[in-house]
C-alpha cells in the first residue's frame, strides 16, 4: 500500500482529501467523512500535511476544547500534523519525511483501521506521496471553471473539454504508481462543492457538462458536495460536525432547520461516497451488514 519498509501490521485503509487550489472545502469534508466513520463504530486516526495553514488540526484541537466545555464524548481521532514545508530537490530531506510519513501511517494502523489524510491547497512532496497512498481520493471542487482548471482547460468559446490540467496529471500519475506498486485501483471521487441553492443557472450547466466529460476521460466518480450554507462555518469554532448529534447541549443554541438541512445533506454526501466501497461493510446508520 504505501512505500517503504514492509511491516507485519495490518494497513488501514487511508481516504486522501485533496485539491492543488486552497479553499476548496478539504478540511470541513475531511473532518465530516472522519467523525462520520467514528459514528459507524470505525477507529479512525487523521493526518494534516498542511502545517502552515493547520485548518484540519485547528477544527480537531476546536473539537476537543468543545467536548471538555460542554462534559461531552464527541469521538476525537487520533491526530497528527505533518510538516510539508520541505526545500525542493532535497532528495535526502525528501526521503526522511517520506519515510516519517510511512511511518506514523504505519504505527496508526496498530489501533486504526482508517485514515484521513488532509493536504495543503498546494503542490508539494508529501501531497503527492499521499495521493500515491490512497485508496479513496476525495477532491472537493467549488463549483466554478477558476476551480475547474486544476483539472482541464476549456474553450472560450464553446466551453468544450481541450486538455487535462497540473492536479489531473499529479492524480494520473500517483494511481499509476498505487497500481505498479501494489496493483490496486484508487477511487478517485470529485464532489461539486459549495453549489448554489438557487437552482440551475448557466454556469452550473456549464460547470456540470464540463465535470462530466473530464470523469469519462480521468476515470473520476461524480458526487454533489455540500451546499454553500453558513452553517458549517458555524460549526468550525466548536469543532462540530453536521452528523453530530443536533441538540442544544452539543451546538450551544437551539438547533434550527439549517441545522436538519445540514445533516440531511451531508448523509446523502456520505451514501454517495460509501456507495464506492468506502466503509466496508458497514452502512451509513452504523450497523453491520453482515450482522443484519
Amino acid at each position: 500500500m504505501i512505500p517503504g519498509k514492509a511491516s507485519q501490521t495490518q494497513l488501514p485503509r487511508v481516504i486522501v482529501v485533496g485539491n492543488e487550489k486552497g479553499g476548496s472545502g478539504k478540511s470541513t469534508v475531511a473532518i465530516h467523512i472522519a467523525v462520520a466513520l467514528m459514528k459507524m463504530g470505525q477507529r479512525v486516526a487523521t493526518i494534516d500535511l498542511d502545517a502552515r495553514q493547520s485548518s484540519f488540526s485547528h477544527y480537531i484541537a476546536n473539537r476537543r476544547a468543545w467536548a471538555e466545555r460542554i462534559g461531552r464524548d464527541l469521538g476525537i481521532p487520533d491526530h497528527v500534523c505533518l510538516d510539508d514545508d520541505l526545500i525542493p530537490g532535497d532528495s535526502d530531506e525528501h526521503a526522511m519525511h517520506a519515510q516519517k510519513l510511512t511511518d506514523i501511517v504505519a504505527k496508526f494502523g496498530n489501533d486504526a483501521n482508517y485514515i484521513v489524510i488532509d493536504t495543503p491547497g498546494h503542490d508539494s512532496f508529501l501531497a503527492r506521496l499521499a495521493h500515491s497512498m490512497a485508496d479513496t481520493l476525495i477532491t472537493p471542487l467549488n463549483d466554478s471553471f477558476v476551480d475547474l482548471s486544476v483539472l482541464g482547460t476549456f474553450d472560450p468559446e464553446t466551453f468544450a473539454l481541450v486538455g487535462t490540467s497540473h492536479y489531473a496529471n499529479m492524480v494520473k500519475e500517483a494511481r499509476g504508481q498505487r497500481q505498479v506498486r501494489d496493483n490496486s485501483v484508487t477511487d478517485w471521487i470529485v464532489m461539486r462543492n459549495r453549489l448554489s441553492t438557487f437552482g440551475s443557472s448557466r454556469n452550473k450547466r456549464l460547470v456540470g457538462a464540463g465535470l462530466e466529460e473530464l470523469s469519462k476521460r480521468l476515470d473520476f466518480r461524480l458526487v454533489d458536495g455540500l451546499a454553500e450554507r453558513v452553517i458549517f462555518r458555524e460549526f468550525y469554532p466548536r469543532g462540530l460536525t453536521a452528523v453530530d448529534d443536533i441538540d442544544d447541549i452539543t451546538l450551544g443554541t437551539r438547533p434550527t432547520m439549517s441545522h436538519v438541512t445540514a445533516r440531511l445533506e451531508m448523509e446523502n454526501l456520505l451514501r454517495a461516497v460509501l456507495l464506492g466501497g468506502l466503509a466496508q461493510g458497514v452502512d451509513i446508520a452504523g450497523h453491520s451488514r453482515d450482522a443484519a
